[in-house]
């Protein structure tokens, strides 16, 4: 076995490729169901339990570094961060620790240290207690303000407050959410509710590697999403002006500073507000929705090799933003609610020149469900150019010539909106 081992923390098999590629070992820390004959034959050893629940994942990890040594830990997904950080600061391994982590996941305790640490690059932020309060912070800080979990992703149970018309009905979704028994809950409860000023303006992701204290962006990400905020697509690069780049970047470098991210990677969505860059949120893992392999075609930088093999030692720095040489951009794919009938144009999708992949696990029988939250859609199209409009175009041009019928099944679609209900 190799003298510089990892433990991975969650996440998909490229994860565990990559190390193994850059000669590393591994010890795998996932769940149960997600662990394959692929991920066997390649990890020296696996802890297969819900790594979420440190009761349980503290005492087995403490043993399984006496017996395999791991010289590092790393986690590429949003509900491995936490326990990364525990692991971190337990053995002393060197990575973002357990308070930063938490400082990220937690959305209020963010705002709240930003109020008194950057200011300038956040915004005014409460946490919701009863209908009042809702009321509360319309008065103080005006209209439309945002509602949305303390601990959720991918826009679970995001809601645009635009006047004050709008408070019952979102004080009624809050409660119905705070008692749901969402696909995720688990990982991403819906208890707690944050209220915070809305940003207008283009909204944009910032990838980045921080090395020993260095931050170095190796991307400005465009996110294209639907009128209810979920995604529907990325491209990079973003089709910003230089100057509001810069802007952005400094926004985020500040950022990072504040909240004291001192290694790896980051994924921070901004708003570009007319009062300037705005963080939304920020992540100590790479961009989802394959944000991180968009970057890997626009730039060469493996953002993902870097989180799993940089501690080991067998990476260089980067000693400067990786140039872009081509766009690359992803959109993702939908249908109308109900059930599967047919899937047609995968394979003519494919072969159009430029596109890199089109995943669509998607057969007919699925159900189709209302597009509430990012786990409502369907699947994605990735695909490069020469720039980013024809890069978008393609990605278009590809969904286009995929057709996913459906057909209305009223008891199936009730029982499919009471789950998107449940899941934001």
């Amino acid at each position: 076995m190799s003298e510089q081992r990892v433990l991975i923390v969650g996440g998909r098999i490229e994860n565990v490729r990559k190390a193994k590629e850059q000669g590393l070992g591994v010890v795998y820390l996932q769940q149960p169901g997600q662990f394959t004959p692929e991920h066997a034959s390649l990890v020296d050893a696996a802890l297969l339990v819900d790594y979420t629940d440190w009761s349980v994942t503290e005492p087995l990890v403490a043993a399984a570094h006496r017996a395999y040594g791991f010289t590092s830990v790393a986690t590429t997904t949003e509900a491995g961060v936490e326990p990364a950080g525990r692991i971190s600061d337990m053995l002393g391994l060197g990575g973002v620790s357990h308070k930063v982590a938490h400082l990220l996941r937690d959305k209020l305790s963010m705002r709240q240290h930003l109020a008194a640490a950057a200011p300038s690059v956040s915004v005014a932020a409460a946490e919701v207690g009863d209908r009042e309060s809702l009321t509360g912070f319309g008065a103080r800080h005006g209209y439309p303000f945002i509602v949305k979990p303390v601990d959720g992703i991918g826009s679970l149970g995001l809601q645009l407050v635009e006047s004050p018309d709008q408070l019952d009905e979102v004080w009624e979704t809050i409660t119905r959410l705070r008692h749901s028994d969402h696909q995720f809950a688990r990982f991403f409860p819906l208890e707690r509710f944050l209220m915070e000023e809305y940003i207008s303006g283009p909204e944009l992701s910032v990838e980045a590697f921080t090395f020993e204290g260095r931050h170095v962006v190796v991307a400005v990400t465009e996110k294209l999403t639907y009128d209810n905020f979920v995604e529907l697509g990325h491209v990079v690069p973003a089709r910003i002006t230089p100057a509001d780049e810069a802007a952005v970047v400094a926004c985020v470098t500040t950022f990072l500073d504040a909240v004291g991210v001192a290694s790896g990677p980051s994924h921070t969505e901004v708003r570009l507000s007319e009062r300037g860059p705005r963080v939304i949120e920020s992540h100590n893992r790479p961009g989802g929705d394959r944000i991180r392999d968009l970057v890997e075609e626009a730039t060469g930088f493996d953002i993902e090799r870097y989180t799993v093999a940089w501690p080991g030692g067998g990476l260089p720095p980067l000693e400067e933003r990786p140039a872009v040489r081509q766009a690359a951009a992803t959109r993702f794919l939908a249908a109308e609610p109900g059930t599967v009938t047919a899937v047609e144009g995968r394979e003519a999708a494919r072969a159009l020149e430029g596109v890199v992949d089109v995943d669509l696990p998607v057969e007919p029988g699925h159900v189709v469900r209302p597009l509430r939250s990012s786990w409502d859609r369907l699947g994605q199209v990735i695909a490069v150019a020469p720039d980013a409009d024809a890069a978008v175009a393609l990605c278009e041009k590809a969904c286009a010539t995929i057709r996913v019928g459906t057909t209305p099944d009223p008891e199936g679609s009730d029982r499919a909106a009471g789950a998107a209900h449940a899941a934001g």
